[in-house]
């Protein structure tokens, strides 16, 4: 019997990781071997069980790195950066990966576009951070390390994600002092491209499955939603109405939680660039590649009872 080749997922205890590793697990097709720091989390033990050998690495080690990938076909690489906020500190996590996956003959890059090539770092509509970025998770990824990817000449698909729908489920849907429900995602009246991660999980999975996807940038996107119909998807799952009643982006810059600027900019840049945006998440392609993936309504209902409402 041929042995499985085997997939190394970063992050496997994460939203995105954990979702490409439970994907390749319930397919069957490929071993996984999940990557994590710490291999006794109930995250961990939930994925051994499912049948995933757990290693542990650290994006700061690289000869972890290279252990944790050595006799593996291919890795799922991912970096997060919201644990640290840091420019400086996700290109350090990228160059020890790139180095570590020297020999993989597949590697899956999780990766977004230099919102740069859209608003230019004098173009006061919205506030520069870090002194050379707009939204630091995005240009970093595109504007810096994609080069290092390709520069190392590793066998790389690049897989541009899109909003996850998993943010919508906590607190996104707010409760007034009258009982009204209300969604508070600050779109205004444009398109917001979007996922699930069960979602993005098959579509991982399909990528592996074709290594001729190697040096192209696949953007993922199932459903191109405004924030009238996000809420409209909301009402239904819930059984009540559902008003959408956007932020501005500056009142949401000013909610003064760590990443309050880094994301309004995101927000921003996802409502007044949507024609930068959506052409680069193609639905079609998307749900080619996920013959069975989730409407938002359908991703709402399967999620039901994590979906808290604040106030």
């Amino acid at each position: 019997m041929t042995e499985k080749k085997i997939i190394a997922v970063v992050g496997s205890t994460g939203e995105q990781g954990g979702a490409v590793a439970r994907a390749l697990l319930a397919d069957g097709e490929f071993a996984v071997r999940a990557l994590t720091r710490g291999t006794e989390s109930e995250a961990a033990k939930k994925l051994a069980a499912l049948g995933a050998e757990v290693v542990a690495a650290d994006l700061y080690d690289v000869e972890s790195l290279r252990k944790a990938f050595d006799g593996a076909y291919g890795a799922y690489l991912v970096t997060p950066f919201f644990t640290h906020l840091s420019a400086a500190k996700e290109m350090e996590e990228v160059r020890n990966l790139v180095a570590a996956a020297d020999g993989l003959r597949h590697v899956v890059w999780s990766t977004l576009e230099d919102t740069r090539e859209a608003i230019s770092l004098d173009d006061d509509r919205m506030p520069t951070l870090d002194e050379k970025y707009k939204v630091p998770h995005f240009d970093v990824k595109g504007g810096e390390a994609d080069a290092v990817f390709a520069e190392a000449g590793l066998p790389t698909t690049y897989v541009r994600m899109s909003f996850y729908w998993n943010n919508l489920l906590h607190g996104q849907v707010r409760r007034s002092a009258d009982g009204a429900l209300s969604l508070t995602l600050p779109m205004g009246s444009s398109k917001i491209s979007g996922i699930g991660s069960e979602d993005i999980g098959k579509a991982v999975l399909s990528v592996f499955r074709r290594p001729e996807t190697i040096g192209r940038t696949i953007g993922l996107g199932t459903e191109h939603l405004t924030g009238e119909e996000v809420a409209a998807a909301f009402s239904e799952v819930l059984g009540e109405p559902v008003k959408y009643e956007p932020l501005s982006h500056n009142d949401f810059r000013a909610l003064g939680f760590p990443a309050a600027e880094e994301l309004g900019n995101m927000f921003q840049y996802y409502a007044e660039f949507s024609h930068h945006i959506l052409p680069r998440r193609d639905t079609e392609e998307t749900r080619a590649i996920v013959p069975t993936w989730l409407t938002l309504q359908e991703f709402l209902a399967a999620h039901r009872e994590e979906i808290t409402i604040g106030r």
